[in-house]
């Protein structure tokens, strides 16, 4: 169910509703929007009685939900979700494209730094790097733990680039909240729901990859489990689903892109680097991304990927990247979007650990 306030509702108001709400047994999720607050509700088993709240004061309809996920809809929120990093000129979501760049996984400062060097002149605003990496055999390279999140915490200082990375299980995750602007959540986990409960609990943005064989209700689902915990700052992102085809990693499903936009209030990025596992197709599958209305890419980028512990064959190199940015500033005007300047020095942030 949604209570839909009237357009000058005043903030007592809203609170007054909420707290009826509670009183009823419910979970209220007050929702800001450009126009008007919506306030979903969750908790309700069954049919609600709307009667003991269309009355009350400030509130203009209530409107029964039918769809299983009910916070991420639009029903709840007619307009886009906008991430807005504190502090900073970085979001994603609304006109401005977000671009996350970076290796796979963080293996020394020497190598991070290098990337994280070019990645900022190019005006990318997010730094994507692996601490905790969830590897197919256990043998693999996992990553360096919280040693990778200080060096990214470095980065943050030196570069001005915001942090996006994973925590791969509950352990993991208060230590990355704690150094990370933007948690990932993988594919793998993206139906882990104790992890996705505790992601919402957590007050930074999330980033939740699409699971390998998931489908779009499953999806928007899984991004239900984050909103109902009371974290409303939740980033989708495509990054292929597994089909019979062999000649790339991954199959990368674009057409979700404008599905999830019909349905839900949420930003979509696409990673075109696991969406195909090889470099070459890595351009032309972002130029298509952002032609398709994505929010913007994450792309994995490595300054020696012949060298790289973990996704090398997918990564870019610096020059490449530079290449696709530069495509993307031709490209972003058609639909409607912009991209940032380069920063013009480096920016000391506070922000986080």
């Amino acid at each position: 169910m949604l209570v839909v306030m009237k357009a000058h509702a005043t903030e007592e108001q809203v609170r007054a509703v909420c707290e009826r709400i509670e009183s009823l047994g419910y979970r209220p999720h007050a929702i800001p929007g450009a126009q008007r607050t919506a306030i979903g509700i969750t908790g309700n088993k069954g049919a609600m009685e709307a009667g003991a709240l269309e009355e009350m004061s400030g509130v203009q309809e209530v409107i029964i939900v039918s769809k299983p996920y009910k916070l991420v809809s639009r029903d709840v929120k007619e307009e886009d979700t906008v991430i807005n990093l504190p502090g900073t000129d970085a979001a994603v979501g609304g006109r401005e494209l977000g671009i996350v760049a970076g290796p796979c996984a963080i293996e020394c400062r020497e190598q991070a730094f290098a990337i994280a060097e070019r990645v900022a002149k190019t005006g990318a605003r997010f730094f994507r790097g692996g601490a905790y990496k969830p590897r197919t055999s256990p043998y693999a390279f996992q990553g360096m733990g919280e040693a990778g999140l200080k060096i990214m915490a470095e980065i943050r200082d030196r570069f001005g680039l915001r942090i996006v990375t994973e925590a791969i299980d509950n352990e993991s995750l208060d230590l990355v909240a704690e150094y990370a602007d933007v948690v990932q959540i993988g594919a793998r986990n993206m139906q882990n729901f104790s992890l996705l409960k505790k992601a919402g609990k957590i007050r930074k943005p999330v980033l939740l990859k699409r699971g390998m064989s998931a489908t779009l209700e499953e999806f928007l689902m899984a991004a239900e489990y984050i909103l109902s915990e009371g974290n409303y700052e939740v980033i989708l992102c495509e990054r292929g689903v597994r089909t019979f085809a062999d000649h790339t990693r991954n199959t990368l499903d674009l057409s979700i892109v404008p599905a999830v936009q019909k349905l839900s209030h949420l930003p979509i990025l696409v990673d075109p680097s696991h969406g195909t596992g090889k470099r070459d197709k890595v351009l032309p599958l972002s130029r298509a991304a952002i032609a398709v209305g994505a929010d913007g890419l994450i792309v994995e980028v490595h300054h020696d990927p012949d060298r790289a512990l973990s996704d090398g064959m997918q990564s870019l190199f610096p020059d490449q990247f530079d290449e696709l940015m530069a495509e993307i500033r031709q490209i972003a005007p058609v639909v409607h979007r912009t991209l940032q300047e380069p920063l013009r020095q480096p920016v000391v942030a506070k922000a986080g650990k």
